[in-house]
């Protein structure tokens, strides 16, 4: 299992010390699906220790709808925590804009930022590597049925 920390103990215990490549990515995974594991499983080849950045339930209500998340940040991050290629799940608090998150990025320093070609931020994500000697890795999208889908087929919406 992989280990789960929210942003305090991220500031207070990281280290890259022993780590290797560190990968960095982040999102939602309200329902953990097929195109959510294949990519996991490529960022982590992309280097050594994988961190996924897992937004808060105020967020994906936000970004997804009234109904959602479906899982709790927390079971979300248990779920991610169990597949193999992740290293290490981050519970984000509610981020208020994009320097929060460059602050975040500038405390893990990850080798690797990776995202799918298909990500609405790709540029804004290019620029916080570039800031960080970073690199910008994109993961072709894996078509499948995306979690909103999954949930209207569901019933949850």
């Amino acid at each position: 299992m992989a280990r789960i920390v929210n942003l305090q103990g991220l500031k207070k215990c990281f280290s890259r010390e022993g780590k290797g490549r560190i990968v960095l990515t982040g999102g939602c995974f309200d329902i953990l699906h097929i195109g959510h594991v294949r990519f996991l499983s490529e960022a982590k080849k992309t280097g050594d220790y994988l961190i996924v950045l897992l937004e808060n339930d105020k967020n994906v209500k936000k970004l997804k709808g009234e109904n959602r998340p479906v899982f709790i940040q927390k079971e979300r991050a248990e779920m991610l925590s169990a597949l193999g290629s992740v290293d290490e799940v981050v519970l984000l608090p509610a981020m208020g804009n994009d320097s929060d998150y460059l602050s975040l990025i500038r405390i893990i320093k990850p080798d690797i930022i990776v995202v799918t070609e298909n990500d609405p931020h790709i540029e804004k994500k290019r620029g916080q590597a570039k800031k960080i000697g970073g690199e910008l890795e994109v993961i072709p999208f894996t078509k499948t049925l995306s979690t909103s889908k999954l949930v209207k087929i569901l019933g949850v919406d």
